[in-house]
């Protein structure tokens, strides 16, 4: 079965830096979206603002 949406640890495993570094992107993301506090980010969404292929960071959060 099939995550859609991220969280920091998973941002931290595609990127290669700090879980805080996650939380910051998370937090851009949202902002970006106008997405409120409670709402989650997707997959694609954040493969689309980080300018990464989905399949890609699918491959790295299963």
């Amino acid at each position: 079965m099939n995550r859609i949406c991220m969280y920091p640890k998973d941002v931290q495993l595609v990127t290669g830096k700090s879980e805080r570094y996650g939380r910051t992107i998370i937090k851009k993301i949202k902002d970006n979206l106008n997405k409120e506090s409670h709402q989650l980010v997707t997959i694609d969404e954040f493969c689309t603002f980080m300018g990464l292929e989905i399949s890609k960071v699918q491959g790295l959060i299963k």
